[in-house]
């Protein structure tokens, strides 16, 4: 299951700015406990996917899980032993540009004990630091 828009307005962007704190989507919302990136970075719709896929493994189906990120901007990347100049390469893959303190991920239904493991397996398969987050 790719995280990839069905359809953009532009198929190349450019790469942005990847400073800063998130103040919104920070904050448990739709579950009882949270991932919470502490970095400011992109992560890829593979990355993504293995995390879900990690998650749901060790709950062994039970609960719920909330993915909170869409990998929403397109990378390009030019061929291999291909010369500098002629244009900008075509997309290779999609990430989300994510600031520290965003919410990743949501689980609900799971006592607490499973989903701190659960969160530590799906970290392992993240490119930064996280942190277990429970609602308030």
């Amino acid at each position: 299951m790719a995280m990839m828009p069905k359809r953009v307005k532009y198929r190349k962007s450019q790469r942005g700015w990847r400073g800063g704190i998130a103040t919104r989507g920070c904050e448990v919302s739709f579950g009882e406990y949270g991932i919470q990136c502490l970095e400011n970075a992109w992560i890829k719709n593979t990355q993504v996917e293995a995390a879900r896929v990690s998650v749901m493994r060790t709950t062994q189906g039970g609960g719920k899980l909330y993915i909170r990120i869409f990998t929403d901007k397109p990378v390009t990347k030019k061929p291999a032993e291909t010369r500098m100049g002629k244009g900008k390469g075509m997309p290779d893959h999609w990430v989300c540009a994510v600031k520290r303190g965003t919410m990743l991920m949501e689980l609900e239904g799971i006592p607490m004990e499973l989903a701190r493991e659960t969160f530590g397996v799906a970290a392992h398969k993240l490119p930064f630091r996280t942190r277990f987050v429970a609602r308030r």
